[in-house]
């Protein structure tokens, strides 16, 4: 299982993002999270700024659509060459649908989970998938504490994907920390996503390397 680290600018100074992307040199994606203030409280940034941090980067962008109607917006930020585009399976009213047109337009695709949404009902669409996201805090804001009780969903999502014997990743967001990490990893996550725990060190691409090696030291045999 591979270890993958994607901060999040949302913890990033917005008035210097290319900068910020810079900073994190070593991470294996930019995750951006798109919120509208109406899906979650919270109003953030769109296509335009995607469009420009393409633009500026080569890193992989992984984003994260906190939206409403996002079977309608989340095809133009693959079409923007996005590499991965995560929606809210609770906004998307054709998962399926959604999931295959996001890969037919060159972009992973992956379908996240609110902490209080379980993952079994939508076991046999898992199979369409390239990532699956649990939110381990409540979206719409970053900095806030580590949910310990989405630790069973990763367990139950890892159980759910091993049959399909497919490299579909999981994703964690929210709490993601030096002491939150180690116990994702051994629920079964692969993919973090971390914002205030990076953005917030002295050295945003050594808390990157250093993320990395607590996650690879905790990864089974």
């Amino acid at each position: 299982m591979g270890i993958r680290i994607t901060p999040s600018i949302l913890s990033a100074d917005f008035t210097r993002l290319g900068e910020e992307v810079d900073r994190i040199a070593s991470a294996d994606g930019v995750h951006v999270d798109v919120m509208d203030n109406h899906f979650v409280p919270n109003l953030t940034l769109g296509l335009p700024v995607v469009e420009a941090l393409r633009a500026r980067t080569d890193q992989l962008l992984d984003i994260h659509l906190m939206i409403e109607d996002a079977d309608r917006w989340a095809p133009a930020y693959a079409e923007a060459g996005a590499e991965s585009v995560t929606f809210h399976v609770e906004a998307a009213r054709a998962p399926v649908r959604l999931a295959r047109e996001l890969r037919s337009l060159g972009a992973r695709a992956s379908m996240a989970l609110k902490p209080a949404t379980p993952v079994e009902p939508y076991a046999d669409l898992l199979g369409e998938l390239d990532m699956v996201l649990i939110m381990t805090v409540e979206p719409g804001f970053g900095g806030q504490k580590f949910l310990d009780l989405c630790l069973p969903k990763i367990r139950r999502t890892r159980e759910l994907l091993a049959p399909l014997g497919k490299d579909v990743w999981v994703q964690v967001d929210g709490g993601i920390s030096e002491s939150t990490i180690e116990r994702c990893v051994e629920a079964g996550a692969d993919t973090f996503v971390a914002g205030s725990a990076v953005f917030g060190a002295d050295d945003p691409d050594a808390m990157v390397r250093h993320l990395r090696t607590l996650a690879e030291a905790a990864t089974p045999a």
